[in-house]
């Protein structure tokens, strides 16, 4: 699987990233992350240009969400239903998206993009809980943002080093994405507490 997505990005390359990750927040079982990481290895060796790459990234996740966010909010539980399976949307992994935004809210689209498993699943929950469309696009896109941005820049920075890096990231995603997690909330908490600080 893996191999056939790098050849089509290699073939398509910004249409391919962007058609690999509209499919992939969706639903369809395509490793994201590593997809990212082969783009910034591609921008290292200068066989695509950051910005183009950093934007079909960003376009096809916020593409694939809006489409999902539409799907729970038209069709809600009649397509996790008939298609749970075949998307991976089982009971669990709905019923933990479910606390996510019990517990940070709105906030469960931005930081859902970096937990394996529940990226796929916030934005049909979103759309099933009849979340605003300006709430819903102000934090998916948000999240899609970071998400690409990170992914990318780890590619970039691992170079040659990121096929043999790949199976580390992949085992480590999650104590990785927490770590992103932690310095995001961070940032808004630092940004936060300037503004309500003010000038001396």
């Amino acid at each position: 699987m893996k191999d056939s997505i790098f050849h089509f990005v290699i073939h398509y390359g910004y249409m391919g990233i962007f058609l690999a990750l509209m499919f992939g927040i969706i639903g369809v079982p395509i490793p994201d992350e590593i997809l990212m990481i082969f783009a910034g290895y591609l921008v290292h060796t200068h066989r695509l240009l950051l910005l183009p790459t950093l934007l079909a990234a960003f376009l096809g996740s916020a593409v694939g969400i809006t489409l999902s966010y539409w799907l729970g909010r038209g069709l809600g539980g009649a397509i996790i239903d008939k298609y749970g399976k075949q998307l991976h949307l089982t009971p669990d992994r709905l019923e933990k998206v479910h606390r996510w935004f019990e517990r940070f809210g709105s906030w469960a689209l931005v930081l859902g993009y970096f937990v394996p498993g529940v990226r796929h699943l916030t934005a049909y929950t979103a759309g099933m809980s009849k979340l605003s469309v300006r709430v819903f696009a102000l934090y998916a896109y948000i999240g899609a943002l970071i998400w690409a941005a990170t992914f990318i820049a780890i590619g970039v920075f691992l170079g040659r080093r990121w096929a043999a890096m790949a199976g580390i990231i992949h085992h480590n995603l999650l104590l990785i994405s927490l770590c992103v997690i932690g310095l995001v909330l961070c940032f808004f908490l630092w940004k936060k507490y300037a503004k309500e600080a003010g000038p001396d």
